[in-house]
């Protein structure tokens, strides 16, 4: 497992032990946060976050050998990445990402602050 942090692109990849690597936009990892404030305790309670396109990550903590939490520049910093919920995130980050833009336009929202 490789994680490198690259602040200008305002982007982390993520290389896995099965070769399998992802990098993944701030914005998306802030918009997919696993945090409760994001995902709600249970389904149904997900909330859509918006206006942030331009949010950068500030730091990225490891948590046990398990995850990390990321420091977004917004100071979100409630959300464990397991390595598992990253995976999965970078198997389907196009059909989430369309799914977040479908349900900005339904909301009437912007990706901008």
């Amino acid at each position: 497992m490789e994680i490198r942090l690259k602040t200008a692109e305002k982007a982390l990849e993520v290389d896995f032990d099965d070769g399998s690597s992802f990098t993944f936009a701030a914005e998306f990892l802030r918009v997919e946060s696993p945090s409760a404030e994001v995902k709600g305790h249970k389904p149904g309670q997900e909330t859509l976050v918006t206006g942030r396109r331009h949010v950068g990550i500030m730091e990225v903590e490891p948590v046990g050998n398990y995850a990390i939490k990321i420091v977004f520049d917004d100071l979100h910093d409630s959300g464990i990445y397991t390595w598992d919920y990253l995976y999965e995130l970078g198997e389907t980050q196009d059909n989430l990402w369309r799914a977040y833009l479908e349900k900005i336009e339904q909301a009437g929202a912007s990706r901008d602050p």
